[in-house]
This record gives C-alpha cells, sequence and structure tokens, in this order.
C-alpha cells in the first residue's frame, strides 16, 4: 500500500529540494525514503525489468527517477547497501501510454532529415559583449568569464554570457562527419533562426543556453537566445512556448542544455505544460531537459558523452543519456546526484 498522495507529494518535493541546492548537493542517500516508498511495492516485476517507463502526475514530475535508490541485484530492501536506479535500470518518462501510442502512428514513416544536428550556443544577451564592441560575427577572446550555471533570473533582463556553451557545441561538432553539424553560435543564435523553417533539415536540434521556466505561466517560459544584433541594436531573442507550437520539426530529439528546461505547470488531465511539450507538439518524440539549475562542467560532460554514445555507440538517445551519467556519476567531483541526476529523457525510447 502507497501513504496518502499528500504523503508522497511531501517526500517528492523534498527530495527535489535537496538535489537541486547549488549550496550544498543532495546527498548521495537522499533518494533512499522515497525510492523505498515508490519503488519497494513493485520491485518483485520491476526488478526483471531492463527499463521502467514512468507517468508521472503532480510532484512526481519533480523526482529525477534516476536518482532514486534501490537495493543490490539479489538483495532485498532490508539490506543497508542501496544504489541509484539509473545503475540498474533505463528510466524515461512518458506523458500516457495512449499519448505515446498515437505519437508513434503519426510519425510512423515520416523521412529522416538529411543532417545530423544543429546547435544553437553562446548567443550574445547584451550590447556590453565584446562581440559587439569589437563588431565580430564569431567568438571574441575573453568575454564575461565562465558562469556558474545556464539558469537565469526570469525577472532579470540581464544574463551573463555561457562560453562554455561553445565548447559544449564544439565537441559535439567534432563527434560527426564534416558537414553534418551546423552551429548556430554568437549572433547567429537567434530566435528568428529557429523559427526560419530550416530545423526541418536536422535530426537533432540542441540549445545550449539560459532557460526560464515559469511554472505558473507556462506560456512565458522560453530559451533566450541573441538579444541584440551585430550592432548591438535590441532583437526579440526569447523562444517561448507558443512559438514552439508553431514550429515543424523533423527532428527525432530535442535537447535542452540548460536550466529547469524540464519543468513547468502541472494540468490535471493534461499533464506538464511546458518547453518539452511544445517541442513534443512541434514533431519531436523524445526531449532530453533538466530539473534544476544545472552545473556548467558537468552539463558539457553528460553532453558530450550523450552525443558520443548515439553517434559513435549506436545507442538510443535514452541509453546513451544513461551511460552519460553513469560515466560523470563516477567522476569524484560529480558524484552527487545534484551534478548527474537533474537531466531526464521524455518520450519514446525507442
Amino acid at each position: 500500500m502507497l501513504p496518502e498522495e499528500r504523503e508522497i507529494e511531501r517526500q517528492a518535493r523534498q527530495l527535489y529540494e535537496a538535489l537541486s541546492a547549488v549550496e550544498t548537493g543532495g546527498h548521495p542517500e537522499a533518494g533512499d525514503g522515497l525510492g523505498r516508498v515508490l519503488l519497494e511495492p513493485v520491485w518483485a516485476e520491476v526488478a526483471r525489468a531492463r527499463r521502467l517507463a514512468v507517468v508521472p502526475d503532480a510532484a512526481l514530475n519533480l523526482v529525477p527517477w534516476g536518482a532514486l535508490r534501490v537495493p543490490l541485484p539479489g538483495q532485498g530492501w532490508s539490506g543497508r547497501e542501496r544504489v541509484p536506479l539509473l545503475e540498474e535500470k533505463e528510466v524515461v518518462e512518458i506523458p500516457s501510454a495512449t499519448t505515446l501510442a498515437v505519437q508513434r502512428r503519426r510519425l510512423a514513416g515520416r523521412p529522416t532529415a538529411a543532417r545530423w544536428a544543429v546547435i544553437f550556443a553562446d548567443p550574445v544577451f547584451g550590447a556590453d559583449d565584446p562581440r559587439v564592441a569589437a563588431g565580430q560575427r564569431t567568438a571574441a577572446a575573453g568575454g564575461a568569464g565562465l558562469t556558474r550555471d545556464r539558469g537565469a533570473d526570469p525577472l532579470s533582463p540581464r544574463f551573463g554570457r555561457l562560453p562554455a556553451t561553445r565548447r559544449e557545441a564544439d565537441a559535439i561538432a567534432g563527434l560527426a562527419p564534416a558537414g553534418q553539424v551546423f552551429k548556430a553560435l554568437d549572433f547567429a543564435a537567434n530566435r528568428e533562426a529557429v523559427l526560419s523553417g530550416e530545423l526541418r533539415r536536422y535530426r537533432i536540434v540542441h540549445f545550449a543556453t539560459h532557460a526560464l521556466a515559469d511554472t505558473r505561466n507556462p506560456e512565458l517560459s522560453g530559451l533566450v537566445l541573441s538579444q541584440v544584433d551585430a550592432g548591438g541594436r535590441p532583437r526579440g531573442g526569447i523562444l517561448r512556448l507558443p512559438d514552439l507550437y508553431d514550429l515543424d520539426l523533423a527532428a527525432d530529439l530535442v535537447v535542452l542544455s540548460g536550466c529547469q528546461t524540464a519543468l513547468g505547470r502541472e494540468l490535471r488531465g493534461e499533464g506538464l505544460m511546458g518547453l518539452t511539450r511544445g517541442f513534443e507538439a512541434a514533431g519531436a518524440p523524445r526531449v532530453v531537459g533538466s530539473l534544476w539549475r544545472v552545473e556548467d562542467r558537468a552539463t558539457a560532460e553528460i553532453m558530450r558523452r550523450l552525443y558520443r554514445g548515439m553517434w559513435l555507440q549506436g545507442s538510443t538517445p535514452a541509453a546513451a543519456l544513461r551511460a552519460a551519467q553513469r560515466a560523470v556519476r563516477r567522476d569524484p567531483r560529480y558524484r552527487d546526484p545534484h551534478f548527474w541526476a537533474g537531466f531526464v529523457h521524455q518520450g519514446d525510447w525507442r
């Protein structure tokens, strides 16, 4: 028997607050309690499966399921040693089994896009950026320095530059044959480019930038792209949720390499309304996004390993993300779930 709904939600929010804390991290054992509450009743079935597909509701949308801790193989819940579920199972989230079936029928037979990926990274957020002063369309050396994370205050008009996203784009492009990845950097990483219709040429659409997550008014959520042109003149630079519904993608995957990109507003009977839902409506059967303010260096490492798994090892996005997170978890610098558990795979696991 499960506890009452309000108790489960209390524990889910408590776990989220612990794992998402930038200052302290979540501590490896943070997923013990909720893992036992949610998984022990069905563990006899789950332990035999290779994959766990979760249809979350309410506060369970905040749970990084891969961080929930479970017994080692062959051991019961009475044992003291636990490991993250990610170590034992592939974990994906889906809106519902019905939605997944409808999506598969709708996309069956869709032609494969011609090129591998387009990456939007290192946008220009203000007229004080050195790239504006120098009149350059490629990055100037230096800049504002490495920022702490990829989040942004939705009430603030200023966004710090993210130079690590440029290195992320370069590392990903270096894994593909020449000409297969287009990097939209600097002033080219703009809203107009996203809405131009050119994205239909790419199998993967990758955004490495700041994000705005508004869980009360999801239509205000968005991805922050270049806010000025090469002359320093302001331009509309936020790609908001309503914009996504106007897209017509041929992409198999959208990767949102920013902060809180998997969050949204929970609507009873409708699921989570946010950026991931918008990209799914635009034609992407799967989206990788984040639950909290992710750390820059760990994120870049996860992304590099994600693409290596997909392109060089032939893994599905879900399997490649799991392998990337497991590898990063083994780095002593990033062992805490705060660094590796924030990214989740939403949508079709095939």
